[in-house]
């Protein structure tokens, strides 16, 4: 990889446009006021970052369930998957991923497989890091069905400051584990919820990144993993 490589990144096509107004703010600043017009480069520039959508190693195995998106293990608890959804009142573990406005937004497929259903839910827009979260945001929930009959169940959910999910996935689509399928703007968080008797390899606080980062492997009896904090 070249060093250029290594901070300028590809940006999404949804990002065009608002780094595009940023610039145009920033060019009229420039003329008010330089100390403002260095104040809107810093932002068009974050907006660039922000929109990023860099490549990624996606690990093989088809038992392997990766973090949907770039952020931080924010809960891992077990919850009931979205009512809109249909799959009862049973609780699975689930795994939350809080996105910064300073991470990728990029979400990705946790899992290889077909969509069998989208539902998106209205709501508030607390904080995303929240529990509450999870039943009061907004969210678009997506229900994955592997080959093997397990279901994977992954909902973004906006947050504080975001005001828009966007899904590009369509029901009855197959995708694979790693596939780019939305993008929510600006500051969210992702759900997973694993398979009964599926336990995450992953513990809060744990930094995690899209299509990379490994949350379960749906093949493995062992326990939750346990961590340390140093």
């Amino acid at each position: 990889m070249r060093m250029r490589d290594t901070f300028i990144k590809p940006m999404h096509p949804e990002g065009y446009k608002f780094v595009g107004i940023f610039a145009v703010i920033t060019l009229v600043l420039f003329w008010l006021w330089a100390p403002l017009g260095w104040l809107g480069l810093g932002l068009t520039v974050w907006c660039y970052y922000f929109f990023r959508d860099p490549k990624r190693s996606v690990p093989l195995g088809e038992t392997l369930v990766l973090s949907p998106a770039d952020g931080v293990v924010s809960l891992i608890e077990p919850a009931v998957p979205p009512s809109e959804l249909g799959l009862g009142p049973q609780p699975l573990t689930r795994v939350s991923v809080f996105m910064s406005v300073f991470n990728c937004h990029v979400n990705r497929m946790p899992v290889g497989g077909t969509i069998e259903a989208i539902a998106y839910h209205p709501g508030t827009f607390v904080n995303a890091s929240l529990d509450k979260a999870s039943t009061d945001n907004e969210r678009n929930a997506l229900l994955i069905g592997m080959e093997d009959g397990r279901k994977v169940v992954v909902v973004q959910i906006a947050g504080l400051v975001a005001r828009r999910i966007m899904c590009w996935a369509r029901k009855g689509q197959p995708l694979r584990a790693g596939d780019r399928f939305g993008l929510i703007r600006f500051g969210s968080r992702l759900d997973v919820y694993l398979p009964p008797g599926v336990a995450p390899m992953v513990s809060l606080g744990q930094t995690m990144i899209a299509g990379e980062s490994i949350i379960a492997d749906l093949a493995s009896l062992d326990p939750a993993r346990l961590s340390r904090s140093e």
